[in-house]
């Protein structure tokens, strides 16, 4: 087992269980190593030159290629759909190379200095989130208006069809070589565990456990916990399960070196000492180690979350959730468009599902049953039967089976679905009728799912999900649907309600496809 520690040794560890499992019960006292900087001025050039994480640099240079020939495709794609691509350009017909070295070096390098300007290969945005995609889609408006105003400057007479097919479709492609770099860069973190940042976490170990707890769901956030400096005392940590090495008393920066670290993020509370943290950003100039907070904010979503200055200090705004005004209407009339046109476009699968359910068991097609929706407002939910026609009456005997530790029944092998049912769930096929239920306005496409409504009332913080209007799929469903627990998907839904917007809900939809593909956690 591991141990507090305040030595220059790594403590022992039990290398025999596939788990690592850190408990706390014992530790040496040494007084702590004095601060290597205190922030006396210095000169700029004795900067480090270098990180210690240095993923990114490799990463940062993919994308200005990627970006580069996807313009330069783009480029080319245009010249040869249009055959007026060289119009406007001073005897090009004869002599093209000013117009080759226009389409094929000049607005390329264009691309990438202003996607540039725009920080598009800001580290701090690349790999998570949708921020990245936010800059490239303005430097792409910022070329458009670019190139506008050079045109009517110099008085050239572009082919608009030309230019407007270069310039989405350079965008479109930057887009996908940007999505397809970060499918990568998941990939070996998920797998490898390459390509990430180490972190200790510095604070009290509450909340250090719930920091670690947070940025280590998702895995390919690269987020890597690899020890925790506790604060609060010695005492605080006896007899504490630890997931990581857990340390007292040391010098963060040699503590962040001897475990190979690149990354302090300082949770909560710790940062709330008068000084302390600036005297540890001092204590970090010219190492090359990142300094992160962890304010005790975990279930926030950036966009609701602003710093404002006063008179030095600076004070986060947390913004309520907005849960009414345009972006909600804009939200209704997509929804209504959205299923309106899918119920259209599927209606000759619906056909066939029909025709399946019947041969398989006699019976309805569809499978009504109440659910808790806006407000607390009831109404019956649509999909596709999937169990036998006595499903309800056998019920009773299984309810001791029951896979989920929540208000909705799970069993992995139910013995009431039939084959075809099986099938139909796996590919969450039975849930398309709920189109109907979107264009009626009792559901959304995204939001919690619907709980039944004989389960008694939702009190606590389940009640926060009946705010906005459950959806047929949401950020449940796309991080694991039926094999997380009951905390974990309602910690999951209140998220959604606290932070939702137009632009999460497309992202939860677009995983919902890859989740569907892949059936992960559909039974």
């Amino acid at each position: 087992m591991g141990e507090v520690t305040t030595s220059l040794q790594r403590p022992v560890t039990n290398t025999g269980r596939s788990k690592l499992v850190r408990h706390v019960d014992s530790f040496e006292i040494q007084p702590p190593t004095p601060p290597s900087h205190n922030g006396v001025p210095r000169s700029a050039w004795a900067r480090a030159r270098r990180r210690v994480s240095r993923w990114h640099r490799p990463y940062t240079v993919a994308l200005l290629l990627l970006d580069f020939l996807a313009v330069m495709l783009a480029d080319w794609m245009a010249q040869e759909t249009f055959g007026q691509a060289r119009a406007g350009f001073y005897n090009a017909q004869e002599d093209p190379t000013w117009f080759y070295t226009v389409a094929f070096l000049l607005l390329p390098l264009g691309w990438v200095v202003i996607l540039w300007g725009n920080r598009a290969y800001d580290r701090r945005y690349l790999g998570l989130g949708p921020d990245e995609f936010k800059r490239v889609i303005r430097g792409g408006v910022a070329v458009a208006a670019t190139v506008s105003f050079i045109a009517f400057a110099t008085k050239t007479d572009l082919s608009r069809y030309t230019v407007g097919f270069a310039l989405l479709g350079a965008l479109t492609l930057v887009l996908m070589g940007r999505l397809t770099a970060r499918f990568v860069l998941h990939t070996v973190r998920s797998r490898a565990g390459h390509a990430g940042h180490r972190m200790v976490l510095v604070g009290t170990l509450p909340e250090a456990l719930e920091v670690y707890t947070a940025v280590t769901r998702n895995p390919s956030a690269g987020l890597v916990p690899v020890a925790i400096h506790i604060t609060d005392g010695y005492a605080a940590a006896r007899g504490i399960e630890t997931p990581v090495p857990v340390y007292a008393g040391r010098d963060v920066l040699a503590l962040v070196r001897e475990v190979g670290g690149d990354t302090i993020a300082v949770c909560g509370s710790a940062s709330a000492e008068p000084g302390e943290l600036r005297r540890l950003a001092w204590q970090l100039e010219g190492s090359g180690v990142d300094l992160v907070v962890a304010p005790q904010l975990t279930d926030i979503a950036g966009p609701r979350v602003h710093i404002r200055p006063i008179e030095g200090l600076p004070l986060l705004h947390v913004e309520e959730p907005t849960l009414s005004g345009p972006a909600l209407l804009m939200k209704s009339l997509m929804d209504r468009v959205a299923s309106g046109l899918g119920l259209l476009l599927l209606a000759p699968l619906f056909a066939a599902i029909a025709l399946a359910i019947r041969i398989s068991d006699p019976g309805p097609v569809f499978f009504r049953q109440p659910r808790v929706g806006h407000e607390g407002r009831t109404f019956r939910v649509w999909k596709f039967r999937t169990m036998y026609v006595d499903a309800e009456d056998r019920l009773a005997g299984l309810v001791d089976q029951n896979e989920t530790d929540g208000m909705l029944f799970k069993m992995k092998q139910d013995p009431r679905v039939f084959p075809v049912g099986r099938f139909l769930r796996a590919s969450s096929l039975d849930e398309l009728p709920q189109l109907i239920n979107v264009l009626w306005g009792e559901m959304s496409l995204v939001g919690p799912r619907p709980l039944p409504a004989d389960d008694g009332d939702f009190l606590g913080d389940v009640r926060r999900r009946l705010l906005v209007r459950p959806g047929m799929t949401g950020l449940w469903q796309v991080s694991g649907r039926s094999d997380l627990s009951w905390d974990e998907a309602v910690r999951l839904d209140l998220y959604y309600v606290d932070n939702w917007s137009l632009a999460y809900d497309l992202s939860i939809l677009w995983r919902t496809v890859g989740v569907v593909l892949a059936r992960k956690g559909a039974y």
